[in-house]
């Protein structure tokens, strides 16, 4: 079995591969190609945190991936990351562990950063005016840097319960010659952004209808479990259309499920991002509709980033 850790994960990294690789996972898991079962969840007091268990494997392909990734929110009081985590490939022909990917919940956030690419590469307005990123920790940082590869647009506002993280993130040299902002309020960023990323474990909405403007796109990344929300549900019927990862599981959880229950949209509105790929006419077709694309992360996200990871590391080999 090879072993990465996760300075062999970041030497291997090819993010057009990776980019790649995780849209045609999308298709393929919309296609009913793969075999996602229903994920498994641990949740904590005291510290709190969760613990994620994802597994699944595509019909015609060569591995199965189990995936555990944990959040602990009182970490960085301590001086460590919030996330962590690995993954673990194996050969779906014989059962055998063929790699165990050390990434201490490193491809996770990569990999829903390039969800969030792939949502935006999808879904926003041609012309986007102003990035909106609500939140500041590891998942903003990615999300803002993978969607570098969907816009040209450079001018980005950060709201974050911590003004200083938002500060460091804005100071960070990934986004050297970008211009920031750093909103006071929710308002001050909906109120000039048309493209808006939120990347919190909030347990309860940041943003509302009112706040919303034509031509806006949302992607929601940090409502992953149950319990988290950062979607208000009145939202979702303000929006002209509502792409989600997964049907199946956005009706259990993340900010799309708040506004099923309440019966604020019907399941015939939701449209997976898979879907639009296959067919861009079910996405945005208008410069001033708002799209919501709801992500709550899929294993077939992590069965693709595993796999390309390990491919790299093969093909280094020979």
């Amino acid at each position: 079995m090879k072993i990465l850790t996760r300075t062999e994960i970041e030497q291997l990294l090819s993010i057009p591969k990776i980019l790649e690789a995780i849209e045609e996972g999308f298709i393929a898991y919309s296609k009913h190609e793969v075999v996602i079962p229903p994920v498994g969840s641990l949740h904590f007091d005291s510290p709190p945190g969760d613990c994620h268990i994802k597994y699944g494997y595509a019909k015609n392909g060569k591995y199965y991936v189990v995936k555990v990734a944990s959040g602990f929110y009182d970490n960085p009081k301590q001086g460590l990351a919030s996330n962590n985590g690995l993954m673990l490939l194996f050969d779906k022909q014989t059962g055998a562990p063929i790699s165990a990917l050390l990434d201490e919940g490193y491809l996770t956030v990569l990999r829903t950063a390039a969800a969030g690419y792939v949502a935006a590469n999808c879904l926003a307005p041609k012309n986007i005016s102003c990035v909106g990123i609500v939140g500041t920790g590891a998942q903003a940082h990615y999300q803002l840097k993978f969607l570098s590869f969907a816009t040209k647009c450079r001018n980005v506002i950060i709201w974050g319960r911590d003004i200083e993280k938002a500060k460091q993130l804005a100071q960070h040299a990934d986004f050297s010659g970008w211009t920031f902002e750093i909103a006071q309020n929710i308002e001050q960023l909906t109120a000039k952004c048309n493209l808006i990323v939120t990347t919190t474990p909030s347990s309860h909405p940041l943003l509302f209808a009112d706040q919303i403007k034509p031509g806006t796109h949302i992607t929601a990344v940090g409502a992953d479990d149950s319990g988290k929300q950062e979607i208000d549900a009145q939202v979702f019927a303000k929006a002209d259309k509502v792409i989600v990862d997964s049907r199946s599981q956005c009706s259990l959880f993340g900010d799309v499920s708040y506004a099923l229950k309440k019966n604020v949209i019907q399941p015939e509105k939701l449209v997976e991002l898979g879907e639009v790929l296959s067919n861009p006419s079910l996405g945005r077709t208008s410069e001033t509709e708002i799209t919501i694309c709801d992500l709550t992360g899929v294993a077939i996200q992590d069965l693709q980033i595993a796999k390309t990871i390990y491919e790299a590391s093969v093909s280094k080999v020979k």
